[in-house]
């Protein structure tokens, strides 16, 4: 399995979840969720518990051997290792809200990364594992996949932001391409509210596990448009929380970076690109008519009836009706 959201399942919330109550009449009984907020303080007490009782191979990030993979490794601190710093004094610490509800991410940041940014928009080229709190191993990709952003778990793709990615300097002898030592190396430590919280993936994860992910990030394809209507998917979070899943403008059930009328209005957004008629002597699309141009490409510049709301996110957005 990957830990991508399955049809963006991750923090949608359940109503309750089911259990068969065994007895004659096959009765269902109800189990509400847990309080989101309760949940993210038992969450980090769990987390910090584990970041202080572990440590990562940071000594030899510091002096490589010749044959080190630069792959992040944890153990427990005890034993002979029972001077290793903790993770606790080396993770920085990412508040992160989720419905009304503050949840504390830990990252590990062994390596930035030296090019490029990267936003909860974009798709990022990785490899990762991923563990349970308890060191179980539930998932990897270790061949780099390009994952899409906004379509893995929320402590995923905010972990990702912190990061940057690699530059490629040719293509392996298995045909995949080689990076030089300038990607991304980290791990993030993640509370149920930023995973699965109760709608665990195929009875792997169990309801309300915290989630640990260790990552090389080699990559990024930044300026993504998913819908290709004109409007870069980063401009698309329209209440800026660097959540695109939350964005429905006119309600359809299609968020706006998957929707290519985001208002609904029967126009697309795409069409909704006008400048300014400041000029109504030229015809720059050349179609006999001057006022009905084609604009700059941007459709989020563009408010006729100037009341604050881009025409593409406007229904009365009087005079930007294009020839379609």
């Amino acid at each position: 399995m990957n830990f991508k959201k399955y049809i963006l399942i991750a923090g949608a919330g359940l109503l309750a979840l089911y259990a068969c109550k065994n007895n004659d009449d096959n009765d269902i009984i109800a189990v509400p969720l847990r309080d989101r907020g309760e949940q993210a303080i038992e969450d980090d007490a769990t987390l910090r518990e584990y970041l202080e009782t572990h440590f990562y191979n940071y000594e030899e990030f510091a002096n490589p051997p010749a044959d080190f993979d630069y792959k992040i490794v944890i153990d427990t601190i005890e034993g002979a290792n029972e001077n290793k710093t903790p993770l606790l004094n080396q993770v920085e610490t990412k508040v992160v809200n989720r419905e009304g509800v503050d949840q504390n991410l830990y990252i590990l940041k062994v390596r930035e990364g030296e090019r490029e940014d990267i936003t909860f928009a974009d798709s990022t080229f990785v490899t990762y594992r991923g563990y349970l709190i308890d060191n179980e191993p539930f998932d990897s990709a270790i061949t780099p996949l390009w994952f899409d952003l906004p379509a893995t778990v929320d402590g995923f793709s905010q972990a990702m932001v912190e990061f940057k990615g690699g530059t490629a300097t040719g293509i392996g002898v298995d045909g995949t391409l080689t990076y030089d030592d300038d990607y991304g190396i980290g791990a993030v430590f993640m509370p149920s509210g930023l995973g699965y919280f109760a709608n665990s993936p195929l009875g792997v994860i169990d309801p309300y596990d915290p989630l640990i992910f260790l990552f090389e990030v080699y990559d990024v394809n930044d300026e993504t448009d998913h819908d290709r209507d004109g409007v870069l998917s980063l401009l698309e979070d329209v209440n800026n929380n660097q959540d695109l899943n939350d964005d429905d403008t006119d309600d359809d059930g299609i968020v706006n970076y998957l929707d290519v009328d985001d208002d609904n209005d029967g126009v697309a957004t795409i069409n909704e690109d006008l400048e300014p008629d400041t000029d109504l002597t030229v015809d720059r699309d050349g179609d006999g008519d001057p006022t009905n141009d084609i604009g700059d490409g941007d459709p989020t510049n563009d408010d006729t009836d100037g009341d604050g709301i881009p025409n593409y996110l406007d229904t009365d957005d009087t005079g930007s009706r294009l020839d379609s």
